[in-house]
């Protein structure tokens, strides 16, 4: 009597593991075990897996995406990458920020695979589970190694926080006003009323602001 076979269902995938081994991984060893969609940093030779993000932090993330990528194409000043391009700083720090810009020289630079060196502006929105180490650990290495503007912005409490070069260190800057200029993307701004993720404004207006404020300066 033939016997009928149950037709065996696909496996689930499976998470991937942290690497095995050493208890600090280097650089090289995190970039080895990252995959594309799967999303951590490697700070100080350890792995943060990054949280599912909330609709506020997706729909700010989307919108200064949009906002900085159209000006930055539209005046040819470089690239902005997602959390998709990891940034290697270090030989035990690789992050992978929110947005991060490179300058049209820094572009020529990048590798197939990552950023083996600072970009110039980065911007972290900041979720519970990210809070602390987008203001300590991931602070100090982006000022350690170089980066000349850092946001960290926050979607739930609206604390909005700018920080600039001077020397060797990243110095606030823009506390509290209600435009904020950009020292390191020629010419961009932005109205703090634009970062609030209830509220956002659509970007094709926002783009002919900036447009029409670079006119009169010119």
């Amino acid at each position: 009597m033939a016997s009928t076979l149950t037709p065996s269902r696909p496996r689930r995938p499976q998470p991937r593991r942290a690497p095995a081994g050493r208890p600090l991984l280097s650089s090289e060893q995190f970039l080895d075990w990252l995959e594309p969609g799967l999303h951590a940093d490697l700070i100080g030779g350890k792995i943060a897996m990054h949280s599912p993000v909330n609709l506020l932090h997706a729909k700010l993330v989307n919108f200064l995406d949009r906002l900085m990528a159209a000006y930055i194409e539209e005046h040819a000043l470089g690239e902005l990458h997602r959390e998709t391009v990891a940034i290697r700083l270090g030989v035990r720090d690789t992050f992978l920020p929110d947005l991060a810009y490179f300058t049209p020289a820094q572009v020529a630079r990048l590798g197939a695979t990552h950023a083996d060196f600072a970009p110039t502006l980065v911007v972290e929105v900041v979720s519970p589970a990210s809070a602390v180490r987008d203001r300590g650990d991931k602070f100090s290495a982006y000022e350690r190694h170089g980066v000349q503007e850092y946001w960290i912005l926050d979607p739930e409490t609206l604390d909005h926080r700018f920080y600039r070069r001077s020397g060797d260190m990243l110095g606030e800057f823009a506390d509290g006003a209600d435009r904020i200029e950009s020292c390191s993307l020629p010419g961009f701004w932005l109205k703090r009323t634009w970062l609030d993720p209830k509220k956002l404004p659509a970007v094709r207006p926002c783009l002919a602001e900036l447009a029409g404020a670079r006119r009169r300066r010119t």
